[in-house]
């Protein structure tokens, strides 16, 4: 695996951590081998490597775990432009090929900014490392995959020029536990499927809260904002996750052609005024500290409209989803932070008493940071007459499951390594998830700017205005 870009921010967080774990949980095979490109000179390289693996790993760092990862770790110093660098590159692929097995498979992995990418490409392409006579040759992308529907595309047909179908495109959402728990809740429980439908569900709400804010962010947030940095990506694919038919088998091509046809069924409700809201966070003070507000973070222009929160109402024009609204929200220094999915079904009167919509029946879906599924169900109290509770039967995953799960980015490497291409969106995917939201970008780009909203809060008044004008609110924070 060649990661470009090794000792940047991705690489030292997630990626590095996740290979460790990966070679001490014996997932890799042997003669597996981590080289890395950057512009950082070769003598300070190795002890980062070792210090992020040692601070992120997951399992206890083990110094026999290490000395494997670190006798065959191979760096090349050069920028993306340098073709020399790219001709050292493949020097040491080969040399790495020579040590162990004799196959040409290869990772390249762009854990760099997505303005790098099609120069990457083309440099391996020139340099003749995109293929080899006697293995595979893959290559990963971290999103954002462009800024709208058009850069997406050049974007695309570019890299799968030279790499063709071998483009594995990250969504690490996508390898989370839960996330990936959803098809087998909907599918291998026979009593929802009967019951997921326009006909017993009222509405359904995602969301995604961080309580942080950019965190040393600035340079790639701003002109980025929410829709562009988790709507069109996260949380759309957890829509057509739940949104979406029953594959006919969890392979790449059938999960993605169930997805595809939710998304481009899937449409923003207008007008954007009233179906729409974006907000910016403002200084605030949490007890004796003050936080500071997005214009004031380090970067940013005062004039800048970059939203830091965002929610919207869709539909999902089929048979299965009409008429009932999905709501998407996503948002930063919020009260706290948690990624959820709640599918409310419809209230009905019980024993001649209406079931306000806080107490309806409820599927919750816990991604992050509590781990679990519960269920909302009306229940009677104790006691003489006939009253009702609503009280959740819950699943955790901490207390249920003793087995530590593993984190996304190792499932994702594995797969990536293993070929397989089932957690990874497609290009049409991807494609069909920027024609929901560049309406609504261009709109904002337009027109005025994010409403204000205090740290510490669930977001701007407008945010709960576009949810209440259905009649419905909010689960809360």
């Amino acid at each position: 695996m060649v990661i470009f870009g090794i000792t940047g921010d991705l690489s030292r967080r997630k990626l590095l951590p996740a290979i460790y774990d990966l070679t001490a949980s014996g997932l890799l095979p042997p003669e597996f081998a981590l080289l890395g490109f950057g512009r950082r000179q070769r003598a300070g390289v190795l002890p980062m490597i070792r210090e992020a693996m040692q601070t992120g790993a997951r399992t206890t760092f083990d110094e026999r775990v290490w000395d494997r990862i670190a006798e065959k770790f191979r760096y090349v110093t050069g920028t993306f432009d340098d073709v020399v660098a790219f001709e050292a590159l493949g020097r040491e692929l080969a040399r790495s090929e020579d040590t162990i097995d004799g196959t040409g498979n290869a990772v390249f992995y762009m854990s760099v900014s997505p303005d790098h990418f099609i120069q990457v490409c083309n440099q391996l392409r020139t340099a003749n490392l995109h293929t080899h006579s006697s293995g595979w040759r893959r290559v990963v992308l971290e999103k954002p995959f462009g800024r709208d529907l058009y850069t997406s595309r050049v974007l695309g047909a570019a890299v799968e020029t030279i790499f063709g179908d071998s483009v594995f495109r990250v969504d690490h959402y996508l390898g989370k536990e839960m996330v990936q728990n959803i098809l087998t809740l909907r599918f291998a429980n026979g009593l929802f499927e009967p019951l997921w439908n326009s006909g017993h569900i009222d509405h359904v709400q995602i969301t995604m809260a961080e309580d942080i804010g950019l965190t040393g962010r600035a340079g790639y947030y701003d002109g980025v904002g929410a829709v562009r940095d988790v709507v069109q990506n996260h949380l759309l694919q957890l829509l057509a996750l739940i949104a979406m038919d029953e594959p006919a088998t969890l392979s790449a091509s059938d999960l993605a052609a169930e997805k595809i046809k939710v998304l481009t069924a899937a449409r923003l409700l207008e007008p954007y005024e009233q179906t729409a809201a974006r907000g910016q966070y403002v200084a605030s003070s949490r007890g004796a500290e003050r936080v500071p507000g997005f214009l004031e973070e380090e970067g940013f222009d005062a004039a800048s409209t970059t939203e830091t929160y965002a929610a919207m109402t869709l539909e999902v024009a089929n048979r299965r989803w009409a008429g009932v609204p999905f709501f998407i929200r996503s948002g930063k220094r919020l009260a706290q932070s948690n990624t959820e999915i709640a599918i409310a079904f419809r209230p009905r009167d019980h024993f001649g008493t209406r079931v306000v919509p806080s107490t309806q029946n409820t599927l919750l879906i816990r991604v992050q940071p509590e781990v679990g599924i519960s269920l909302r169900i009306g229940t009677k109290v104790p006691g003489h007459g006939m009253n009702v509770k609503y009280a959740d039967l819950d699943l955790s995953y901490a207390t249920t499951f003793r087995e530590q799960p593993i984190e996304a980015y190792e499932r994702l490497i594995l797969d990536v390594l293993r070929g397989d291409a089932s957690l990874f969106p497609t290009q049409a995917e991807i494609e069909a998830s920027w024609a929901i939201v560049d309406p609504l970008i261009s709109h904002w780009a337009a027109v005025g700017r994010p409403d204000p909203y205090e740290s510490g809060t669930s977001g701007p008044q407008s945010g709960h205005d576009i949810i209440e004008r259905a009649r419905r609110a909010w689960r809360p924070l």
